[in-house]
């Protein structure tokens, strides 16, 4: 099993696209051979890349996962945003960011050879949170998957998952910014317009499969026009970055998962 993700570069994007002035704000664009040449507009994935919402962690290592979704016909947009530990890092200007991207792709989707009807969100561990959080915001996301995501912050606090990285992300703990937690929160957001899937690994040592588990339990509970469209996804024998390896045994399950709500 590849565990080397981090280290490995990925082939170069199309193009690297800013959608704001900060340095941090851009994405690398991918399209689908011959997209361009012949009209055809494609489904879009939007990844947001995790890393605890920390400046330590950049968009590289996602690129493999898009360009091997571009392999399947699909445009992929890469997001890059500022982080903790950059300035106007952290909540809200990093919510700010994925938002901003979102729109922007979606207001300029026929230059990019993008179906606007057929945009997926994808996060992978915090960047899972902010995919769900984008659709609890912008009621036009319908479709979006969460990788071993974050997506329960206050859990995420009583765990000091990552050494207390939700405190760092949210500038305190639930009882010092409740408001922070009732707005970035997926468990505590209403995202009932969307197909929610979550997809995690049995034995995640960063992000325990409780996090996913619990939210596909508590949101399926809901009912009348509360009611939420949210699958759970398990994958045996994988690590928290083999759901982003197209090299891993857990990939071809990931990816399923990715075209079918890609369609």
């Amino acid at each position: 099993m590849p565990d080397d993700l981090l280290s490995r570069v990925p082939p170069p994007a199309d193009a690297r696209v800013a959608y704001g002035s900060d340095p941090n704000q851009f994405f690398d664009l991918r399209l689908p051979v011959g997209a361009k040449k012949s009209k055809k507009l494609c489904p879009l994935i939007i990844n947001i890349h995790g890393g605890f919402w920390r400046a330590k962690y950049n968009l590289d290592h996602a690129g493999h996962l898009c360009v091997a979704l571009t392999a399947e016909g699909l445009v992929t947009a890469n997001l890059e945003y500022r982080r903790v530990g950059n300035v106007g890092g952290g909540w809200p200007g990093t919510f700010e960011d994925i938002r901003a991207a979102y729109q922007f792709l979606a207001q300029h989707a026929a230059n990019y050879s993008i179906d606007p009807a057929r945009i997926v969100v994808l996060g992978h561990s915090a960047g899972g949170q902010l995919a769900l959080c984008l659709a609890a915001h912008e009621p036009v996301v319908n479709r979006v998957i969460s990788l071993a995501g974050v997506v329960n912050l206050c859990r995420a606090y009583e765990l000091h998952l990552s050494n207390n990285a939700v405190v760092e992300f949210l500038r305190g703990t639930p009882s010092e910014v409740p408001d922070h937690y009732r707005e970035a929160d997926p468990m505590q957001l209403s995202i009932p317009h969307a197909d929610q899937r979550l997809i995690h690994d049995l034995n995640d040592e960063d992000v325990p499969l409780a996090f996913s588990s619990d939210y596909v339990a508590a949101k399926q509970k809901l009912t009348g026009n509360r009611k939420e469209d949210v699958h759970l996804v398990e994958i045996a024998k994988a690590s928290h970055m083999d759901l982003i390896d197209p090299q891993s045994s857990a990939w071809k399950q990931v990816k399923n998962v990715v075209m079918r709500l890609a369609r």
